[in-house]
Parts: C-alpha cells; sequence; structure tokens
C-alpha cells in the first residue's frame, strides 16, 4: 500500500510565488554568499547582523523562512529562535559551524525545523530552502483527513493540536509534520530515506541525523517511557512505524 502523503503531487507555479527571508548572521562573508545563493526574482532576501535585530525585523515584517546563525552578538541564534517560535510557526533553519549531536538536540528542542553546518555548499543551501517552500505550498492544498487518532493519540490537524492520552502536548513544527505522517500510515515502516524525503521534502543525505533526533524528541513527548517506546516504533535494520494497536 502507498503511503498516505501530506503533500500533494502537484501544488501552485513557485514561480508565481514571492517569498521573504530573513538571514540573522554577523558574518558578512556568510550573509552575502547566502544573498547570492539564493538571488532569485522569487525571493526577497532580508539581511540582518546579529539576534537583536532578527527579532525586530520579525516583528515589523512578515516572512516565510527565517535563516539563524547560532553564534552572533547580543543574542545568538538559540535565543532567537526560542522567542520566535514561542508566537510563531515560521520555519527556521539553524546555521551553525557546530555539528555535535547536542547543539543539534537544543535547536529542534527550541523549535528549529532545520539545521545547515558550516561550511556548506550552496546546492544544500538551496535544496534546503526550496523544500520548506514547497512544504509551505503543499500544506495549502494537502489531502489529509484533518483528525487522525491512532492509540492513545489524536492530531488535530487544522487546529496543530496534539492529545496524547487526553492531555496536550506541544510539538515543534516538524515534531507535528512527523508525528502526522507516521500517524496517517499508522503500522507502514518507513526507512530514513522515505521520511527525509515525505517530511522534510527532500533527498536524504547519510551523514544527518535529523531523523533520529526528531523521532527522539517525539519519544519523549509522546511515550509513557521514552527508553522502552511503545507507540513510535524502531523496526531493526528497517526504520521506524507508528503502532497500530492500542497502547
Amino acid at each position: 500500500m502507498r503511503p498516505f502523503k501530506r503533500m500533494p503531487d502537484r501544488v501552485a507555479d513557485e514561480t508565481t510565488v514571492h517569498r521573504r527571508i530573513l538571514v540573522a548572521d554577523d558574518d558578512p562573508s556568510i550573509a552575502t554568499l547566502i544573498q547570492v545563493t539564493l538571488k532569485d526574482p522569487r525571493y526577497e532576501i532580508v539581511p540582518v547582523k546579529n539576534g537583536l535585530e532578527a527579532l525586530k525585523a520579525f516583528e515589523e515584517q512578515v516572512f516565510d523562512v527565517l535563516i539563524l546563525d547560532v553564534m552572533m552578538p547580543y543574542i545568538d541564534g538559540f535565543e532567537a529562535c526560542e522567542q520566535i517560535r514561542a508566537q510563531s510557526d515560521v520555519p527556521i533553519i539553524i546555521l551553525t559551524s557546530r555539528d555535535g549531536t547536542d547543539d543539534i538536540v537544543h535547536g529542534f528542542e527550541l523549535g528549529a525545523d532545520d539545521y545547515i553546518t558550516k561550511p556548506f555548499k550552496t546546492a544544500e543551501l538551496i535544496a534546503r530552502v526550496e523544500a520548506i517552500l514547497r512544504r509551505l505550498e503543499g500544506n495549502k492544498h494537502r489531502k489529509a483527513p484533518p483528525i487522525v487518532r491512532v492509540a492513545d493519540i489524536e492530531i488535530d490537524e487544522p487546529r496543530h493540536r496534539v492529545l496524547v492520552r487526553g492531555k496536550e502536548v506541544n510539538l515543534t513544527p516538524m515534531e507535528f509534520e512527523l508525528l502526522y505522517f507516521l500517524a496517517a500510515n499508522s503500522g507502514q515502516v518507513f526507512d530514513r530515506e522515505t521520511l527525509f524525503r515525505e517530511v522534510w521534502g527532500y533527498e536524504y543525505v547519510g551523514e544527518t541525523n535529523l531523523v533520529d533526533v526528531c523521532v527522539r524528541r517525539l519519544r519523549e513527548k509522546v511515550e509513557i517511557e521514552p527508553s522502552k517506546p511503545r507507540i513510535i516504533m524502531t523496526v531493526r535494520g528497517v526504520g521506524y512505524k507508528l503502532s497500530d494497536s492500542n497502547v
């Protein structure tokens, strides 16, 4: 059986959509590289030099994607991410020269959707940004059941609300996307490549542990014993699935 897909087979022509992207980085060479990389009539790039300026710009304008460097003066990228996520679901990409798991986990804890480590390839940056924008456009037209119930989980997609054993839990946008996809296809096993493609929206690259980190964070929020999961199951040698049995 083919998996249920969040994004439709066809979306609106992206060339007709104007997107505003905030880029916060105190390194002029990196900021310039990002602006040149994303130079496209579809995009309006708004550069700022630190987290404080990023928060101010966010309050004054509407953005489709935020790219936040971690190491910035006044307010770093993590703190800016946390403050923005408290009031908005706008997609956030963390840009960092530190690729340790702890930093990645911390970024997800604060609500980041994705991360890119320096030095990065321009093609990678373009792929990440375009994947997020495709997901945004797809969400407007998605063919999805509004409410999905599996075991003790209820996902109310229109309200972006998740109940676990009757109690509402707070998920980041990407945690919500992953849980929704697994729940809509409960019982089916998906490898990391498929999850990466269907949830994040672009092809899997073997060195990233995005999927594993997101699964770990989800388990901490929905499982009674995260170390002994009974909802989000690991299928050894294959990938992950959401159990279709009662907990």
